[in-house]
């Protein structure tokens, strides 16, 4: 996959535990596990504004562009 979630890098930095975020932002634990780890296929920007503000951060802190070395793309 090209776009590496990394929202448990940043649920570390706060020492915030996954069922507290999903608390704070108003979505079950396991939407945002599968979220955290890579199985979603989208996002909704509704959704990832809510984990922002909790977290104090931006959506480039969560996801990251990871290009596939087998690609052709540039």
């Amino acid at each position: 996959m090209a776009i590496e979630v990394r929202l448990d890098l940043e649920l570390a930095r706060r020492k915030m535990t996954l069922a507290e975020l999903a608390d704070r932002v108003g979505i079950t634990p396991v939407n945002l596990s599968i979220l955290k780890n890579g199985r979603a296929k989208a996002v909704r920007f509704s959704t990832l504004d809510a984990i922002c503000r909790e977290l104090g951060c931006q959506p480039g802190d969560l996801l990251v562009h990871v290009p596939d070395p087998d690609s052709d793309y540039r």
